[in-house]
């Protein structure tokens, strides 16, 4: 038997050694500079875009500061103290009745605001009213309704009509009561009360004070209790910068309401206030009890005896309702869609960094 006779494998055209498998340095080198373009390009679409949102981002990086490390600038000077405006905030040093403080910045007006039918007020709201108007007496009450509020909004704040009932306009109830404060106050001046507040004693040794607000827990202070001059700087901000801050954000009511008209909203324009804000007084508490004046659920405090049910919670609580509902709702595709967005330009360009290092090797 004959041996077989060895057959040697040729390499046909079509066949790829492995370093011809290997792209050649000008193929390389037009690789690296698409890529580089490309990382380019995206770099430029995202500098545009940034600047045609700069607004939003800087609005953003306003509120995101303030509890971050704007609000407690300078605090010392405007909260109340002995110290600095020999003021006891607890109060045991005036008279219950004492309505004047001598000689008053702030006029002797008592605003309450009641949007909405009337047989929607909460128990206990009315007498909490009758009280604070016993303790002033000589003083104007005004109790805002539905329709005093539309007539004030008409005649002496025409360019927020489109806020006040238009489309783009607001789309929750407390907002506009925020908004409203915010627009009576700096109209007459005065002092602006939620109407679950019923006042323990006068407000009288306040007066001699530009504006005066309560602390908030954990920082800023709370609307629900405000006192101002009228025609008062820092209030005409607060009404001026209401279009600046209306946008539905995060796509959730809440974040919405606290961003565009309420606490949050105050606060950061009071922090990012450009003129002296020493004169912009919040009533915060003692070294014991720095907790002394916040109206933060049911609570008694030297000044007011929280209920604890103002339109601010009842609405709150519908809006919780709501936030749970629109969960997977078309509310959230604009807040998912600017996360995918950002998540797939940072992974298209560390794609584009690492192609870029490879083809350097």
């Amino acid at each position: 038997m004959g041996l077989l006779p060895l057959h040697h494998t040729h390499s046909t055209p079509n066949s790829k050694s492995p370093r011809s498998r290997t792209s050649s340095p000008s193929t390389r080198r037009r690789s690296g500079i698409i890529l580089k373009r490309v990382a380019y390009l995206l770099i430029a679409v995202a500098i545009v875009g940034l600047w045609c949102a700069r607004d939003l981002v800087y609005d953003t990086y306003t509120l995101a500061a303030l509890p971050l490390f704007k609000w407690s600038q300078d605090a010392s000077t405007f909260y109340l103290s002995v110290e600095n405006d020999g003021f006891d905030v607890t109060f045991e040093s005036y008279d219950v009745n004492q309505t004047s403080a001598g000689e008053d910045k702030v006029p002797g007006i008592l605003h309450h605001i009641a949007l909405g039918p009337q047989e929607n007020q909460k128990e206990g709201w009315q007498e909490a009213r009758e009280r604070c108007v016993e303790l002033h007496p000589g003083w104007d009450a005004m109790l805002w309704t539905d329709e005093k509020a539309d007539e004030l909004v008409r005649e002496h704040y025409p360019e927020m009509l489109g806020l006040w009932e238009g489309e783009d306009g607001y789309k929750y109830g407390i907002q506009r009561v925020d908004a409203l404060r915010y627009m009576v106050l700096y109209r007459f001046g005065g002092v602006i009360l939620d109407m679950d507040l019923q006042c323990k004693r006068a407000l009288g040794p306040l007066r001699r004070f530009d504006f005066v607000a309560p602390a908030a827990n954990p920082t800023g202070f709370s609307i629900g209790f405000m006192m101002a001059a009228k025609g008062n700087e820092f209030v005409g901000e607060l009404v001026n910068n209401l279009k600046r801050y209306n946008r539905h954000w995060l796509g959730l009511p809440y974040p919405t309401v606290m961003f565009s008209t309420g606490c949050h909203y105050a606060s950061t324009i009071h922090a990012f206030f450009s003129g002296d804000r020493s004169k912009l007084k919040i009533l915060g508490g003692t070294k014991d009890n720095k907790k002394l004046h916040m109206l933060s659920g049911p609570v008694n405090t030297p000044l007011f005896k929280h209920l604890g049910s103002s339109s601010w919670h009842s609405y709150d609580a519908a809006m919780i309702v709501n936030l749970g509902k629109s969960v997977g709702g078309s509310r959230w595709r604009l807040p998912i869609m600017f996360v995918l967005a950002g998540g797939f330009f940072f992974l298209v360009i560390r794609r584009i960094r690492r192609r870029i290092a490879n083809l350097k090797v």
